[in-house]
């Protein structure tokens, strides 16, 4: 008698588990590093192999643009290896974006150290800052005569040009966001046209209608005219489009809880565009305080330190150092890059207060704010106590 053999059940024997493979998500691999290393070391040689032996080229700037142009080559056919087409071209436009931030900056680091290595001299005197140049002749030494009048000059037509600027400025940049129209329309359509307007149009426009036509003569007040009409669709610009992306959902709960069109702008759409707000008159400023010819044309040229905007010619500091830098004597040279070097510096320290004085975020308030909040407090709760001491002696004479 046979006896049928027993049914088993087979269970699969699972491979040997292997070990994990980490995938690096950092953005810069060592295969990135590689292939940019090697491109540039290829495009290094190569180009130095044709400007040396191969071909009659010369010259720093045309070696500079081969290997570049080399170096893009080999950097593409590196990759071309290891990535598919999509991913080589988006390394490539990112190594070209990267290479112009680069060039951009390279270029902004050159020019502000020139400028401060050329005026180096004068500015360790300390007439540079406190003298003018009304003892200067074209002979003496750096010793003698400085830039007070252009620094007084800069800051007081840049000081009356803020103030003409900023209200009618913020004023429009509201009106365009805030009651959209035809006439809004129109009136967009003629400040991105002013925005373009040359600056030596403005300054024969201020020459023509208030030195000529009034009478008043070179003046501080007309060069503040013109640095006006240079700053107004730049500041009404970035206002502009500022205030339009402020949320609606903001202004719909001030509508909500009761607020009108105008509290609602006061009190949520400034504030909360308080910082880009401060941006835009920043950008205003930096227009109109590099400004030459409105300056020349409306200003006059003096060597003397004069306060009075509305009386007498008055100097900027950009109208000073065009001016020094075409002497051919070399201490006024030195002086003229002393003086672009310090406008760069009072340009700077006007940047900094005003994103101090401006560059809080929404709803933060200032030491003054909170100190006169909490006095409101005190007098509310004083308030409070008085009254309920009332309603208790009411309520115990009957």
């Amino acid at each position: 008698m046979t006896t049928e053999p027993e049914a088993r059940t087979t269970v699969p024997q699972r491979p040997p588990a292997q070990a994990e493979v980490l995938r690096r998500t950092a953005s810069v691999r060592r295969s990135d590093v590689l292939a940019l290393v090697g491109a540039g070391l290829a495009a290094l040689a190569v180009t130095t192999l044709f400007f040396s032996l191969l071909t009659p080229f010369s010259g720093l700037i045309g070696f500079i643009v081969v290997a570049y142009v080399l170096f893009l080559a080999f950097y593409a056919l590196l990759v071309s290896y290891d990535e598919s087409g999509p991913a080589v071209r988006d390394r490539l436009s990112t190594v070209v974006m990267h290479s112009a931030a680069v060039l951009m900056l390279t270029a902004l680091i050159s020019v502000i150290a020139f400028t401060f290595w050329r005026g180096r001299e004068p500015m360790r005197h300390l007439n540079f800052y406190v003298q003018d140049l009304r003892n200067a002749g074209p002979l003496d030494g750096l010793d003698v005569g400085g830039v007070l009048h252009g620094m007084a000059g800069t800051l007081i037509m840049i000081t009356i040009a803020v103030l003409i600027t900023v209200p009618i400025g913020l004023l429009c940049a509201v009106f365009l966001s805030e009651f959209p129209g035809r006439y809004s329309r129109f009136v967009r359509t003629i400040v991105e046209a002013m925005t373009a307007l040359p600056s030596i149009v403005a300054g024969l426009f201020i020459y023509a209608t208030v030195v000529v036509a009034l009478g008043m003569g070179f003046s501080g007040i007309a060069a503040s005219l013109a640095l006006s009409v240079m700053m107004l669709p730049i500041v009404i610009r970035a206002a502009d489009v500022v205030l339009r992306l402020v949320p609606g959902t903001l202004k719909e709960a001030s509508y909500g809880l009761g607020g009108g069109h105008w509290r609602t702008v006061w009190h949520v759409t400034l504030p909360t565009a308080r910082s880009g707000l401060t941006t835009s008159v920043i950008l205003g400023t930096a227009r109109g305080i590099g400004e030459t010819s409105p300056v020349l044309l409306t200003a006059g040229f003096t060597n003397h330190l004069s306060l009075n905007p509305l009386d007498g010619p008055m100097v900027s500091l950009p109208l000073l150092t065009f001016d020094l830098v075409r002497s051919p004597e070399p201490a006024y040279i030195a002086r003229g890059f002393g003086a672009a070097a310090l406008l760069m510096v009072i340009v700077l320290g006007l940047f900094v207060a005003a994103r101090v004085i401006g560059g809080r975020g929404p709803g933060r308030l200032t030491k003054r704010q909170l100190r006169r909040r909490a006095a409101v407090s005190r007098r509310d709760a004083e308030r409070f106590a008085v009254r309920d001491q009332h309603r208790s002696a009411e309520g115990e004479a009957p």
